[in-house]
Parts: C-alpha cells; sequence; structure tokens
C-alpha cells in the first residue's frame, strides 16, 4: 500500500468536538503542503461551532464572525460534519481506530468548579455556565429556569463570563432585543425584577481576569450605573510593583477604567452593577429554603515565596443580601471513555497536545486542543496557535509513522458505521439548511437569527 497522506491512502483524522480548536485543527491539516487529508468531525449537538454559538454572549455579535473562516474549511474537500453524533455513545474509541489514522479531541471544558463553601447547594445558587447557556439556546439548557423576581444577584468570579452574566442581567429588553438572545430568555428577562448585581473578586483591580473591553463595555448601560468603591479601586504597592515589572498592557488598561469608574459619580440609574476586588464568599445563608445572603470575607494581598501575590483572609465579615448567585470561578472538562484523564485538572493527560498515559508514555495515535488541552484560558483566538502546536506532534508522527493502523480507512465505510448507529446525523449541508432558516427568522424582526432550541426542531428543517 501506498504511503499514508497520498492520493491513494489518505491521512484519516477524526475530530470529536465542532467548537473553535476543532476548526482551527482542520484549517491547520488542510494547510499542509504534499499531503492528501481527510476529517472527518463529529459533534453530539446538530449545530457546530461550540462555544461561538452557545458561549459567546448574544450582544457580542462581532465575535461570532469567526465562523466565516469555520465555514471555509467545512467547504473544502475531504472535511465532513456528523452532528448529532456523540462519542461514547454511537462512536467509540475502537470505531475510531478501525476507520482512522488520528483522533483529536477538542471537546472543552463544559462544566463549572465549584466555591466549597457551605450552602452552595441551595435553590437559587447556580453555575454560570448554566445560565450562559440558557440564554444563548442550548437544547441542554433550553427548559431552565431562573428566579429573575429577586432584586439582588451575586456573580462570583471576575473572568470574561461573569462579566457576561452581570452585563445580561444590567440590560434593557430594548438593548438585548435586536441581538441572537434564545427567545425564552429575552421573554424572561423581560419580566426581571433585578435591581442590584454584584461582581465578587477574590484579588485586587491588577489582577482582574477580564479584557479591557469587557471592562469598558460595563460602563455603557442604558439604565445600569457601575459602582466601585474607591478603597478597591486602589492597586496595592505589591501588585503596582508586579505591574511595573511586567508592563502588562491588559492590565494596566483594567486598573485605568475600574480607577475611573470609582471616581465616576452614580446617576441614580434603576438598576446598580457593584464590582468588588479583595472579597472571597464563605457561606451562602439559607433563607425559606433557597438562597437569602451571601457571607463574605474581605482579603488581604500578601507576598508568598515565589513573589506570586495570593489573596489571604482577614476577619473582616461583611453579608450582602441576595436571593440568586452565579459561580464562574474556573471550568472543568468531562472525562471521556478510553481517553486518559487528568482529574486534578479537568483535562486530557497530555504533552504539548500528544496524549499521554499514567507514567507519562505517549497514546499512539489520541491529540487533544482547546481547553480540555491546556484548560480554560485564552480567547478564542488563543485556540488557533493550540491548534497549530497539537497539529504539528501530529505532523511529526505521521512522518515517523506513530499512529492508528485502520482495518477500513475509507470515507464510505464511516458513513455506512454512522448511518447503522445514528440515522438522524446531520451533514453540514443540513446544518446550512438551519442555519439560513434561523437567518431567516431573524431578519423578519430586526434581528441576527433566532435559534431553534430543540433538537427535534432543529432535524425538521435538517430533513425539509
Amino acid at each position: 500500500m501506498s504511503a499514508v497522506g497520498t492520493e491513494s491512502n489518505p491521512l484519516r483524522v477524526a475530530v470529536i468536538g465542532s467548537g473553535p480548536s476543532g476548526f482551527y485543527t482542520v484549517s491547520n491539516l488542510l494547510k499542509q503542503t504534499d499531503l492528501v487529508v481527510e476529517v472527518d468531525m463529529f459533534d453530539r449537538l446538530p449545530t457546530p461551532y461550540g462555544l461561538v454559538r452557545a458561549g459567546v454572549a448574544p450582544d457580542h455579535q462581532k465575535d461570532k464572525s469567526v465562523t466565516r473562516a469555520y465555514e471555509k474549511s467545512a467547504a473544502a474537500p475531504g472535511f465532513r460534519f456528523f452532528g448529532n453524533v456523540e462519542y461514547g455513545t454511537h462512536l467509540h474509541l475502537d470505531d475510531l481506530k478501525e476507520h482512522y489514522h488520528q483522533v483529536m479531541f477538542t471537546t472543552g471544558s463544559p462544566f463549572d468548579r465549584n466555591l466549597g463553601v457551605a450552602g452552595e447547594d441551595l435553590l437559587g445558587s447556580h453555575s454560570a455556565t448554566e445560565f450562559v447557556a440558557w440564554y444563548n439556546g442550548h437544547p441542554d439548557f433550553a427548559d431552565r429556569s431562573f428566579d429573575l423576581s429577586q432584586e439582588n444577584v451575586v456573580v462570583v468570579g471576575i473572568g470574561n463570563v461573569a462579566m457576561d452574566v452581570a452585563r445580561i442581567l444590567c440590560k434593557t429588553v430594548d438593548e438585548l432585543k435586536v441581538t441572537d438572545i434564545a427567545d425564552h430568555a429575552l421573554a424572561a428577562l423581560s419580566e426581571s425584577k433585578v435591581k442590584n448585581v454584584y461582581i465578587l473578586g477574590r484579588r485586587g483591580p491588577a489582577q482582574a481576569a477580564f479584557t479591557p473591553p469587557e471592562i469598558k463595555e460595563m460602563g455603557e448601560f442604558a439604565e445600569a450605573d457601575v459602582n466601585i468603591l474607591a478603597s478597591e479601586a486602589v492597586v496595592d504597592a505589591n501588585s503596582q510593583k508586579l505591574l511595573d515589572d511586567s508592563n502588562d498592557k491588559n492590565a494596566i488598561k483594567n486598573v485605568e477604567t475600574i480607577t475611573a469608574y470609582a471616581a465616576r459619580e452614580n446617576a441614580g440609574k434603576p438598576r446598580q452593577l457593584h464590582i468588588r476586588f479583595c472579597v472571597s464568599p464563605t457561606e451562602l445563608v439559607e433563607a425559606d429554603g433557597r438562597v437569602g445572603a451571601v457571607k463574605l470575607l474581605q482579603n488581604d494581598l500578601v507576598l508568598d515565596d515565589r513573589g506570586q501575590l495570593k489573596a489571604v483572609a482577614t476577619e473582616r465579615e461583611e453579608v450582602i443580601p441576595a436571593g440568586l448567585v452565579f459561580r464562574s470561578v474556573g471550568y472543568r472538562g468531562q472525562p471521556l471513555p478510553d481517553v486518559p484523564f487528568n482529574e486534578s485538572w479537568g483535562t486530557i493527560l497530555n504533552e504539548g497536545g500528544r496524549a499521554v498515559d499514567a507514567a507519562g508514555d505517549q497514546v499512539v495515535g489520541l491529540y487533544t486542543a482547546g481547553w480540555i488541552k491546556r484548560g480554560p484560558s485564552g480567547v478564542i483566538g488563543t485556540n488557533k496557535t493550540c491548534a497549530q502546536e497539537t497539529v504539528g506532534l501530529m505532523m511529526q508522527d505521521l512522518q515517523a509513522n506513530r499512529m492508528f493502523e485502520p482495518s477500513a480507512p475509507s470515507a464510505e465505510a464511516v458513513l455506512k458505521l454512522i448511518q447503522s448507529r445514528q440515522p438522524d446525523f446531520v451533514s453540514f449541508a443540513d446544518w446550512k439548511k438551519i442555519d439560513e432558516a434561523e437567518v431567516a427568522k431573524g431578519l423578519a424582526s430586526d434581528r441576527p437569527r433566532v435559534k431553534f432550541t430543540r433538537v427535534a426542531d432543529m432535524l425538521e428543517v435538517a430533513r425539509s
């Protein structure tokens, strides 16, 4: 048989997960010169694009334009999309070994980390992921409900996702109805009684994890003021030195914006956003069977032995009345059948993108990219270099002949297998029908799109 990667014996790669890191894997594979590649992408949802569709905030439409590049990859010869096909249910690792030379996992980090405090399981306590998926129309979360009759809401965490949650809660219906927010979320938010939203950061302004555009947006609400205590906006001496030494431009911009907010006069708008620093929740306090308040301790920032700033709890206690709490303090991946997993990190065990076993030895044929590879860090574009790194290792292994030896390496064999296991699979052409129907519905109401939120509805359109 001819060498793998030739016209008569293409390199066959399966990509599990269709988010940014999955599509950047495809584009990097297709860039390889003098190599014939066939890539099949699988996703358990009928829709591609992962968090670009289900995680990027509906009022951030510009961030979603990256899907145009993904569409170009999907149009390339040798690429196929199999939506509504789940690894571990419809496909197993033995199946993939039978049909592919290499398998890439780009399944992300779908679960929130816990706060680890008393009362976290009370009614009214939720993960930010649930809320984000709900307002973005993710089919798994479309039927969730959140008690928006509560006047006070606490968001624990100070990254971009926490800012997104707070922003959606602070915006008016008029600000939201021009986005692609899910219809059920728009209806619920139109009845919202929320007046105060509190964002809680464990460390100071110089360590905030949000990006400069995210914090800048918070001062542009039509009917919400942003409030920052002057005492908490001050950068301590140790943080200032670290800031000066690192010259971190994003952190410097964040501090400038935070300082400006602290000096701004409150305009008395109907909603108030309070951004707090150097505070940590110690308990969610029960009231009438649900969350009634959040107990906090204020923190001091202290240099540890490695010269890093740690938040150390003081005895200064505070209580914020709140009937709704969202945690956004980190994310972790989901273990996948027959794939080595690091429980403490919440990622696939890997070195640079090559899967390894508990002893650190390479698991031939298995690779990873994105959050399931490196943990939840970076922005959409970060996944491009992440995928590029892993694809580079895949090419090295191809040259060294370190890969699976599939017994049925043909596109036809895979199609036959999928048809037998999941006849309701969705091709990329089927997805385009769903996409076009959503956009058409949006056009009728001056919105970017109106999403289908139920798999059955998506399948009906795909089969039309």
